[in-house]
């Protein structure tokens, strides 16, 4: 959006409570980013994203082990790409979730390996970045393909909006 931002790494594990549906948990997480480097003169936003399938909640691997073991999960299905923003403005807190579906091939064992030899899937979601060499893998999508990115821009850009950024 062409945005001026800083990044700041807030010092908030990413864990998932029991309890919560998938939105709840990002949403959560995404306050609890916001809140943890919260400055009175700046505007802060957040954003965490999971994957979503059955009763399990993917973040990033830890290793490649970790990474196949989800992505195995993943193989031949349909999962949910799960996102929370979180805004703080000098109009308050807001936050939303957004929600996009993905279908993944039934790779070979060989499309596995040569993936997980790429290293794509290091520090994503889900091990897997839809925008890299996972789409390669990827048959359908129905929702926002920036969602499964990691920011959805559309929602970004309306909470933003609601919050009068663009009128400052």
């Amino acid at each position: 959006m062409g945005l001026p931002f800083i990044v700041r790494l807030p010092p908030v594990e990413e864990t998932y409570p029991t309890g919560l549906s998938p939105r709840q948990v990002v949403k959560r997480l995404a306050i609890q980013k916001v809140l943890a480097v919260a400055d009175d003169d700046m505007w802060i936003f957040g954003a965490d994203t999971i994957i979503s399938i059955d009763d399990f909640l993917f973040g990033k691997p830890k290793d490649r082990a970790d990474a196949k073991r989800m992505l195995s999960v993943l193989n031949g299905r349909v999962h949910r790409a799960v996102t929370g923003i979180a805004l703080m403005s000098d109009r308050g807190l807001a936050s939303n979730s957004v929600e996009s579906e993905v279908e993944f091939i039934d790779m070979s064992d060989a499309e596995m390996e040569w993936y997980l030899d790429s290293r794509d899937w290091e520090g994503v979601a889900g091990a897997y970045k839809i925008q890299g060499l996972t789409g390669c893998f990827i048959c359908s999508i129905k929702g926002s393909f920036s969602n499964i990115v990691g920011l959805p821009m559309r929602e970004t850009y309306q909470m933003l909006e609601s919050a009068k950024y663009f009128c400052r």
